[in-house]
C-alpha cells in the first residue's frame, strides 16, 4: 500500500503545474492533501475521479485558506470530516478515513508564525490533537497520521537549529510536545528508516532556499507502534514541485 501526504499549497495552482500527471505517475493508493485552499465547487475533480479515486474534502470556512482532502482508491467504511471542535473545524484542519483494519488521518496543523495569538492557538491545538489521536487509536490499533505538523522535532530536522531555536515551529514547547506525542505509542516513519541530516520537506520561497536545501522537515507520516512490522519504506519526493513543500511517501506491506 502506498500512502502519500502532500501540502499542496493551493490545488488550483497545482493543477496548472501538471499535478494530475504527477498523481497518475505515483500510483498512490491513498493521497492526503493539505492546504487545498478551495471548496469542491471551485475545482474540477472529475479527472482525479477518472483515475479511480474516491475524494473526500474538508474545506475551511474562509475561502482560499487551509483545508484538507483525501483521495483513496478503496472506498472507506467511514469518513470523519473534522474533529468535532468548531474552532478547529472551521479552519479545515483534519480529515479521517476508516477501513476495517486501518484508519488514515490527515491534518494541517496551525502555523503560529503570524502572531503570538496564533502561536497560543497552535499550542492549544497540539494538546487537543494528542487527546484526539489517543481516542482514535482505541478504535483503530492500525493508525496512520500524516500531514503538515508545522513542527520540526529535532535539530537534525532544520537547516539552522541555533538561529531558529525560538522560532515558531521549532520552539522548545513544540519540540517537547512532539516527543511526548511519539511516546504515546507512535513511530516517525521517516526517521525509522533515515537517520542522516539534510532531509527537509518545506523550503521558503525566498533566497533560493530550496535550491540550496535550506529547509525544515515539518511533513510527517506517523504510525502506531503496532504497525512496525508493516513498514516497508518512507521517503521524501523532492522532485515534485507543485508547492513549497514536497510529498512524503509511506509504503506498507
Amino acid at each position: 500500500m502506498k500512502i502519500i501526504t502532500y501540502n499542496i499549497n493551493g490545488i488550483r495552482a497545482a493543477f496548472q503545474k501538471d499535478f494530475l500527471g504527477w498523481v497518475k505517475s505515483t500510483k498512490a493508493d491513498i493521497l492526503c492533501l493539505q492546504e487545498v485552499k478551495a471548496n469542491t465547487d471551485q475545482v474540477d475533480l472529475s479527472a482525479l475521479e477518472d483515475l479511480g479515486y474516491h475524494i473526500y474534502w474538508h474545506a475551511a470556512q474562509r475561502k482560499g485558506y487551509s483545508g484538507v482532502a483525501i483521495l483513496s482508491k478503496q472506498k472507506p467504511v467511514h469518513v470523519e470530516h473534522g474533529c468535532g471542535e468548531s474552532k478547529y473545524d472551521e479552519e479545515g484542519r483534519m480529515l479521517r478515513i476508516d477501513f476495517a483494519d486501518l484508519s488514515v488521518l490527515t491534518t494541517y496543523m496551525p502555523s503560529g508564525s503570524s502572531s503570538e495569538e496564533r502561536q497560543f492557538f497552535k499550542l492549544g491545538w497540539l494538546e487537543f490533537f494528542s487527546d484526539y489521536a489517543e481516542k482514535v487509536q482505541k478504535d483503530f490499533s492500525n493508525l496512520v497520521i500524516n500531514g503538515d505538523f508545522n513542527v520540526c522535532h529535532q535539530a537534525i530536522d532544520i537547516h539552522n537549529p541555533i538561529a531558529n531555536r525560538n522560532t515558531p515551529g521549532f520552539t522548545p514547547e513544540e519540540r517537547a510536545w512532539f516527543s511526548s506525542f511519539l511516546n504515546l505509542g507512535y513511530i516517525d516513519t521517516f526517521r525509522h528508516f533515515t537517520k542522516d541530516p539534510h532531509h527537509y520537506s518545506w523550503w521558503s520561497y525566498r533566497a533560493g532556499a530550496r535550491r540550496k536545501n535550506l529547509g525544515w522537515r515539518i511533513d510527517y507520516q506517523v504510525v502506531s507502534e503496532e504497525m512496525i512490522s508493516r513498514l516497508k519504506r518512507c521517503v521524501h519526493l523532492p522532485e515534485a514541485k507543485h508547492s513549497d513543500h514536497c510529498p512524503v511517501l509511506l509504503e506498507l506491506h
